[in-house]
């Protein structure tokens, strides 16, 4: 869809189904279906290729070090701040009560949205292309 090219450019990744990432990006507020379910797994993918990529980056650190980083990195501020990036505000589909409050840019639902994202990556066109994703996100904040 070229409403979403924008979003698909910087992520790096298109979609051969567009339906999936129109779900990513609706909020519960909107209707169903909803992104809920694809944040589910996409959080899942998303703490597996960070947890990947530590694990070969720094051979040298203890578990609990490693453990540590990876929260930081998928914490809702990271999060939240790579969705800024993605610009997904201007792509989300929230309700009416939702967009009057403000709710198109709180963080968890601009975090939440972009797990789903992944998630919605992840059901498109397996793991690797949704890890390929996220690597392309995080490269310069690990």
């Amino acid at each position: 869809m070229a409403k979403f090219s924008a979003l698909t450019g910087t992520l790096g990744y298109s979609f051969s189904d567009t339906a999936l990432l129109q779900n990513a990006l609706t909020h519960r507020s909107f209707g169903v279906p909803n992104n809920e379910r694809l944040e589910f797994i996409g959080d899942g993918v998303l703490n597996c290729t960070i947890a990947l990529v530590l694990y070969e980056k720094f051979p040298e650190l203890p578990e609990g070090q490693l453990s540590r980083m990876r929260a930081n990195l998928i914490s809702q501020p990271a999060l939240h701040s790579l969705a800024q990036r993605l610009d997904i505000s201007q792509h989300i589909r929230i309700g009416e009560g939702e967009e009057k409050s403000g709710g198109r840019e709180r963080p968890s639902m601009l975090a939440d949205a972009l797990e789903a994202i992944f998630g919605a990556i992840l059901l498109d066109s397996g793991f690797d292309a949704a890890q390929a994703a996220i690597n392309r996100l995080y490269v310069t904040r690990i």
